[in-house]
């Protein structure tokens, strides 16, 4: 797999949790102020963690030697594993809180980048040039924060669930396609 492809499917899946989440806040309405602030905080939330999942990869990767990549490619697993569960307990929520501003917003881009650590951990390990992942990643979460939010409304709860399931799929699937690669000895 090339460096671009691997590139883009990790963005892809990142974006697919913005979108889902997006949704769940378009849906309850939101200004055009307000969809600034939540673009910038998903995507600043993102690469943050990103940045974090790397470092601490980089750290465990010292500890533990050659074992590393294959820990950050189960990290992976784990996080689209969890992603896909997460997806059946969305709506369970008894009271919405204001995902637009505040202790709301941060719980969301703290939620939704949680995934990016797992991403950030592994990064190290699948061959891929951070920064430019990292720059695909924010690109890719500005664009489908701003989709999501857009159809929100239109498209309803049924699509968030679906998002949110399919970027946790996508990702679980990713995590095992480069953990095979990297067995097979294909250079990952």
């Amino acid at each position: 797999m090339a460096a671009a492809l691997r590139i883009l499917i990790i963005a892809v899946s990142l974006a697919l949790d913005v979108f889902a989440v997006s949704i769940g806040v378009g849906i309850r309405g939101v200004v055009a102020r307000d969809k600034v602030r939540i673009g910038v905080a998903f995507a600043a939330a993102e690469v943050s963690m990103v940045l974090i999942g790397a470092a601490l990869g980089a750290v465990v990767g010292r500890l533990v030697g050659g074992a590393a990549g294959y820990l950050g490619l189960g990290a992976l697993i784990a996080v689209g594993l969890y992603m896909i569960v997460e997806s059946y307990r969305i709506g369970d929520e008894k009271e919405p809180i204001d995902l637009a501003r505040g202790w709301g917003l941060f719980v969301a881009a703290l939620s939704i980048s949680l995934d990016s650590l797992g991403i950030g951990f592994s990064i190290l390990y699948i061959g891929v040039p951070v920064f430019l992942c990292l720059a695909a990643i924010a690109c890719a979460s500005v664009a489908a924060t701003t989709l999501g939010l857009f159809f929100g409304g239109a498209l309803g709860v049924r699509a968030e669930l679906a998002a949110a399931r399919t970027a946790g799929i996508l990702l679980a699937c990713t995590g095992l396609g480069f953990a095979a690669a990297r067995m097979a000895g294909w250079g990952l």
